[in-house]
């Protein structure tokens, strides 16, 4: 940074805020979580009514509560009428005109806890049946009795705000979506956010001196911030008179990014306006746009029963037929924003190329940037890759299209990152700095290329493994990929990592020596890379039986008559679909035709929509594992999937006797 810009920096990280806003965005992300298990909040007759009892029933109760203390313990708000009330709390001038209005004040939280944060509701309970003894105090969100639910407002009920909070809570459902990566729960993503949100705010306080208007919008970490902030009424309205001269409105009615709109335009201006005032890049690792959320999945009889699996950890007994180190993934943004100390009479066209110095499981090859300019516009690079190692950028010079020789292009310099080394500096920015070349040629002065770099706390890899058959010719083994679509293997599968690491083989056949065809057809061995010998799977009926009965593969009468669906449960219970679904529903594959996906989704009371833990690629071998404890299952029914057609046949006819 400048020194100006430095100052500016500083100035905005003088402001003092009156609550904790990273333990209140913990207990945010907390609460969000909660709600989105209970997605009829959303939309339809159970929204309708928690708006209702918002508005005539908690909003009475806490503004009593606020007069005097209605208990000793703190007062605990139901959770229907706290997502309500979260919605209306996004609007803050909105909300202080309503609660002025009806009530003289602004009505706080003090001494108000959610419903998430596990403390005893009895007393509220009481309270809440003694002031409104027809109405109960929890809404039951599974009772049908709810679908028939239409607000009507009786004689005597208190005046209510008419501020329209069904769009509210509309305008907010996709929120989460976007703040639900593990990495949002860590400490110092989130002490960087308020640090971002300081900054952010006094943009806006520059602003507001010039009497300039701006429509300024926050990335999605500063938003978070933001609404924690907004969660606090009361510390909100002082602070930000305190710091701005009034109360800041949030804008949330705008959803259009298509280029040239108001959203799209009101980012680029602020950040622009960042850049110019701080010094560094507006943009974040991990703080961005996700795009959409994925389509829900439409089979919804498999959300039943989810409340026996709960996500427990699973009996590792026979896990430890395979071991597999666990790596660190993060997230990374990267920008060439300049250069400077070029060769005298340089021509051409700078790019920096850049990739991993070390083997990585998820980046590969080499990518390039151009440098910034005001004719080519921004490039920044989105990337995930292992949180160790080194990243090597080389600046390259190639010839302008005009030469009349083509001349090969040239390497100028090349320097190093240490992502580690980034991690542990406790900057409250990007990294924003020029980093010197190292050459074969001695230049007068050592080129430098200025970057800016962000990267997200690490969380765990993905398991990425793939099925490889090796073959016996002229005395040396060769391999490849599988298995084909419709391909029967004989002999050993390999199972091997990124690196072509063996971590099992498996096949067709049994333990005994004496092999007869209906068994062979009916078991599935394991020789690991000990030479240790299992038993992993066997046929038993119309189901297979894995790992000693720990898991259970069987097909999945479905609504659809042309798609079948498998049900993998042991401790926990997953279903396969076909396709990609949910979190790999979005993302980019390259060309996928002809592929044979499926997904496997986990359900339980944590995930009662359905989390998806791994994606198998049945037509060329491919597997991705989100945990551990998936690995096996995952590996024997890709196995028994692309080797056993006969199983899903069987199966069905079975099922559609018993039917």
């Amino acid at each position: 940074m400048e020194t100006q810009q430095e100052l500016e920096w500083v100035e905005a990280q003088n402001m003092v805020f009156s609550e904790d806003l990273v333990a209140t965005g913990k207990q945010q992300l907390l609460f969000l979580a909660e709600v989105d298990r209970n997605r009829c909040l959303y939309d339809g007759p159970v929204l309708h009514r928690a708006s209702y009892r918002y508005k005539y029933f908690w909003l009475p109760l806490l503004a009593k509560h606020g007069e005097s203390p209605v208990t000793e313990d703190p007062l605990v708000v139901p959770l229907d009428c706290e997502w309500i009330w979260h919605c209306h709390r996004l609007n803050p001038v909105r909300y202080k005109a309503d609660c002025m209005e009806l009530y003289g004040r602004i009505l706080g939280n003090s001494n108000v806890v959610s419903s998430t944060q596990g403390t005893s509701k009895e007393e509220s309970e009481k309270l809440w049946e003694t002031m409104y003894p027809c109405e109960p105090y929890e809404l039951d969100l599974s009772n049908d009795s709810v679908q028939d639910f239409s607000e009507n407002v009786l004689e005597g009920k208190e005046s209510a705000t008419n501020y329209d909070l069904i769009s509210a809570v509309k305008r907010q459902t996709t929120f989460f979506y976007q703040v639900s990566r593990p990495y949002w729960n860590e400490d110092i993503f989130l002490e960087e956010a308020v640090a971002r949100y300081k900054g952010f705010l006094h943009l806006i306080k520059r602003n507001r001196e010039k009497n300039l208007k701006r429509f300024c919008v926050p990335t999605y970490d500063i938003d978070l911030i933001w609404h924690s902030h907004q969660l606090h009424p009361v510390s909100y309205c002082n602070d930000l008179v305190a710091i701005m001269g009034k109360v800041l409105e949030h804008d949330d009615t705008d959803s259009d990014r298509t280029k040239g709109q108001k959203l799209d335009t009101g980012f680029s201006e602020t950040t622009t306006q960042w850049e110019e005032t701080f010094g560094s890049r507006y943009w974040k690792a991990g703080a961005m746009y996700r795009g959409n959320p994925p389509s829900p999945l439409s089979v919804d009889e498999y959300k039943i029963d989810t409340i026996h699996y709960s996500s427990a950890p699973p009996n590792k007994t026979n896990q430890n037929v395979i071991q597999l180190p666990q790596k660190m993934l993060a997230q990374v943004m990267l920008e060439i924003v300049d250069v400077r100390n070029l060769p005298s009479g340089h021509k051409g066209k700078l790019v920096v190329s850049f990739n991993r110095k070390e083997e990585d499981i998820v980046f590969n090859g080499k990518k390039q940037l151009s440098i910034s300019s005001v004719s080519q516009g921004k490039q920044v690079a989105v990337f995930h890759c292992e949180s160790n190692g080194e990243l090597v950028l080389k600046l390259i010079s190639r010839p302008s299209h005009n030469f009349k020789m083509v001349r090969p292009a040239k390497v100028l310099g090349k320097t190093s990152i240490n992502l580690e080394d980034l991690q542990s500096v406790a900057s409250k920015l990007p990294m924003e700095k020029w980093l010197d070349l190292t050459s074969a040629v001695n230049w007068s002065k050592p080129i430098s290329i200025r970057i800016g770099l962000s990267l997200t706390p690490p969380v765990s890899a993905p398991y990425l493994l793939h099925f490889v058959s090796m073959h016996h010719c002229k005395g040396s083994y060769f391999s490849f990929l599988l298995p084909r679509k419709s391909q029967q293997i004989k002999g050993w599968t390999n199972v091997v990592d990124e690196a072509d690491n063996e971590i099992i083989s498996i096949q067709k056949g049994n333990l005994s020596t004496e092999k007869t065809k209906s068994n062979i057809n009916t078991e599935v061995i394991g020789r690991t890379a000990t030479g240790e010998t299992h038993r992993l799977a066997e046929l038993k009926g119309t189901m297979w039986s894995m790992m000693n009965s720990d898991w259970i593969l069987q097909i999945k009468k479905t609504s659809d008559k042309d798609k079948h669906v498998f049900e993998l449960t042991g401790t926990r219970k997953v279903i396969i679909f076909p396709g990609r679904k949910l979190e790999f529903e979005t993302r980019y594959y390259g060309n996928e035709e002809g592929n044979c996906f499926m997904t496997a989704v986990e359900f339980s009371k944590k995930y009662p929509y359905g989390n998806a833990v791994a994606l198998m690629d049945l037509t060329y071998g491919s597997l991705e594992m989100k945990e551990e404890w998936l690995v096996l299952p995952v590996i024997l029914s890709a196995f028994v999937l692309s080797n056993f057609p006969d199983f899903s046949h069987q199966s069905e006819k079975a099922n559609g006797k018993n039917a």
